[in-house]
């Protein structure tokens, strides 16, 4: 049995908006889970709205898009006792493993999803919350709020410069693949025990974990770490550096590496006795990277990349999206989504390992589901709803 195949007997079940819940359901989705997000049948997820309109398409905007391919979409309305009393329809009809939530923890309660309210009605559930930090804090939190409590902005910048955001939303997504993993454990221990977990996870919390060396260094021993531009603060030469027509950053991570880039044309000059370790490049970091970048603007990007290379010294042009898109490595992992409705086709990033499942659907997942797209399959279908009941529980704003 591959794993696409234990995977499609999962069923996920998550009340889910914004970045790190809907990225972590779609991760379990690409393993071949069968994966329903829930949303309020008025307000329904602000992401839906972020972006531009190209599909010319109410909440279906392009930031919603990047993830949430390969789900299907209900509404229910939970503050309605009625509301509560499909939610445990829902979970009990459709044999749910997984169920995850990133509401405030005050809402737990009143929205009838804490753990033991739903440990009642399924005693192998899986309960997954996301909160910001942690299930004793209603404080809100947006992944950049998150970059600067959690010291990440105060490590990324310019030497002496203002602290600025990291490219990608790490907290979001860095909290999703640590409950992606938490969940994984979940799902052993229950296969090996029969036993649910309860999983809350802190998005501050798995933010300050990725700070191991600062951490460490300011706590043990005293160190002021700080944002330092392009440069490391323990190996050297590590920076950006121009060229004739670019840019390319070297990393040199061992004195041997640096043996064999003074034997590159041009380089030989910095082969002083001070400089053969890594600790005295260090400690002129600044005059090492001035004299290194005289050298790498008389050579074109990609002259200096096939010579480092050649040496075995890491090496890479600072790359645009597109470059990226464009890397061999790459270019045949791009995954794609079709609409036949608007005849639209979206790229999306390639998993970190393609799937069993991927790969039977040639990279091509279903496309981001509508606004309560899929009411009629869940409730009618699934849960044997009549259509009258459903269009009464339409008008009554429950779904």
């Amino acid at each position: 049995m591959d794993d696409y195949e234990i995977f499609q007997k999962i069923n996920v079940l998550s009340l889910e908006q914004a970045t790190v819940l809907p990225y972590l359901t779609y991760r379990l989705s690409l393993d071949g889970a069968n994966v329903i997000r829930i949303e309020h049948p008025v307000y329904g997820d602000p992401n839906r709205r972020v972006g531009e309109n190209r599909l010319n398409e109410d909440r279906m905007y392009t930031y919603y898009l990047a993830i949430n391919c390969n789900k299907r979409a209900i509404t229910l309305d939970l503050g309605n006792p009625e509301g509560r009393e499909i939610l445990r329809d829902l979970i009990l009809k459709l044999n749910v493993d997984i169920f995850a939530t990133n509401q405030l923890p005050k809402n737990y309660t009143k929205l009838g999803i804490d753990y033991d309210s739903l440990k009642a009605i399924k005693d192998d559930i899986i309960w997954v919350g996301l909160t910001g930090f942690g299930p004793e804090s209603n404080e809100a939190a947006y992944d950049p709020i998150l970059q600067a409590r959690g010291g990440l902005m105060e490590l990324t910048g310019e030497k002496g410069g203002s602290p600025f955001v990291l490219g990608v939303p790490l907290p979001d997504m860095g909290a999703s693949e640590h409950a992606y993993g938490l969940i994984m454990k979940a799902l052993y221990k229950r296969a090996v025990t029969g036993e649910g977990s309860k999983i809350d996870l802190s998005m501050f919390q798995s933010t300050v974990s990725w700070l191991t060396v600062p951490i460490t260094q300011t706590k043990s021993f005293g160190k002021t770490i700080t944002r330092r531009g392009n440069t490391h603060e323990f190996f050297a030469p590590v920076s950006v550096y121009k060229t004739k027509d670019g840019y390319v950053y070297i990393a040199v991570g061992n004195d041997i590496q640096w043996e064999r880039m003074m034997k590159i044309e041009g380089f030989g000059s910095l082969a002083r006795p001070e400089y053969s370790r890594n600790e005295g490049r260090i400690k002129d970091v600044e005059n090492l990277n001035k004299a290194i970048e005289e050298v790498t603007s008389s050579y074109t990007t990609d002259e200096l990349i096939a010579l480092f290379t050649n040496a075995t010294i890491p090496i890479s042009k600072v790359n645009t999206v597109n470059d990226v898109i464009e890397d061999p490595y790459i270019k045949d992992e791009i995954l794609t989504s079709f609409d036949e409705k608007t005849g639209t086709t979206i790229y999306l990033a390639p998993m970190p390992c393609t799937s069993d499942y991927v790969k039977r659907l040639n990279r091509r997942l279903k496309f981001p589901p509508r606004f309560g797209e899929h009411n009629g399959e869940i409730y009618g279908r699934h849960l044997g709803y009549s259509e009258k009941k459903i269009e009464e529980l339409r008008e009554k704003g429950i779904i």
